[in-house]
């Protein structure tokens, strides 16, 4: 095997190397390997991370795991494996160190309360908690608890929109606890260790290059599907995600260009013609950007509001497939 990539990394405590490793990639006759050799008091040990054909799976592979070996202190002996600034203005830095420290100083009583005044106003307002407020936002305002409207505009994620819609109600909740530290919050960088804070970007690393990795696997079990003539069905227990989802990826190929026609019939056999040619016609007049108005067109508000809701909107979003592809078809023709 060819080794086209090596290099060392080490884990130290207290300035001493605990613990040697090396990640590696080889090429053999056009097989992709990567593997992680850790170096024991008692000897080595060798974990294949990767085997196979598609070098961007193996990149997927690369950047998740190694991720997390840095978030569990390996540090790399040659320089610039990894930058952990990388994508990061100084803002966006400063951003992420007010992040780690209230992530490792957390304050549960008072973001127990903030969770539980975010699920109240959701209900009432009928939105999901997260258009209020992310968990990472109410966690920085339990732990730095604000007192101003000035203040609470220092953390990032709040705009003069959220605060001028909920301030005054996030402020009630905070001005009721004592707080030993003041704003501004220039002195969080003094009190954050710099190889905790690296650390710490390292697991938020592993974090989203993990949702990267599962999401490009849910795309090929996709595409294989659609080489294999399957059905969304198929394609749901091969990936586990729901219909809606399978069919949203749908979309999402057929816009890249991937072919999706046979998987769309197949799929629609069971829909009559008149109906099918009611929905396409529906488009011509309204458009594709929005669904509800197609169905209540096609199918009235009252059949719109039975059980088999779901059932319509997917044969909705199947047809639109079809309707756009005919339609950029058209457009080039033109």
């Amino acid at each position: 095997m060819r080794i086209v990539f090596l290099n060392s990394l080490e884990k130290k405590d207290g300035g001493a190397m605990i613990r040697g490793a090396q990640v590696w990639i080889g090429e053999e006759e056009g097989v992709w390997r990567m593997g992680w050799n850790e170096l024991l008091a008692d000897g080595q040990t060798e974990d294949l991370w990767y085997e196979g054909a598609s070098w961007s799976e193996m990149l997927h592979i690369y950047r998740h795991r190694l991720a997390a070996k840095l978030g569990e202190g390996f540090r790399p002996v040659m320089e610039d494996i990894w930058d952990e600034k990388e994508g990061l203005t100084r803002r966006g830095m400063a951003a992420q160190k007010l992040f780690c420290y209230s992530e490792l100083n957390g304050n549960e009583p008072v973001y127990n309360e903030l969770t539980a005044w975010r699920r109240k106003k959701a209900s009432a307002e009928r939105k999901a908690p997260y258009l209020i407020a992310s968990n990472r936002l109410l966690r920085m305002i339990s732990v730095f608890l604000p007192q101003t409207a000035d203040e609470l505009l220092q953390l990032p994620g709040v705009g003069e929109n959220k605060a001028g819609e909920y301030g005054a109600e996030l402020l009630e909740i905070t001005k009721a606890v004592e707080r030993k530290r003041t704003f501004p919050l220039d002195w969080v960088e003094q009190e954050i260790d710099g190889e905790v804070f690296r650390t710490w970007l390292y697991k938020q690393k592993e974090v989203k290059y993990r949702a990267e990795m599962e999401k490009f696997s849910i795309r090929r079990a996709a595409l294989e599907a659609l080489a294999e003539g399957l059905k969304v069905e198929d394609i749901c227990t091969r990936t586990g995600i729901e219909r809606r989802d399978a069919v949203e990826l749908l979309e999402n190929l057929e816009k890249e260009g991937y072919n999706t026609d046979d998987l769309v019939s197949a799929e629609l056999v069971e829909m009559p013609e008149a109906e099918q040619q009611a929905v396409w016609l529906a488009y011509e007049e309204l458009g594709d950007a929005l669904l509800k108005p197609v169905l209540h067109k096609v199918y009235g508000t009252e059949a719109a509001e039975g059980g088999s809701l779901d059932t319509l909107y997917e044969r909705l979003r199947l047809i639109r497939i079809r309707y756009r592809r005919h339609r950029e078809s058209a457009r080039h023709a033109g």
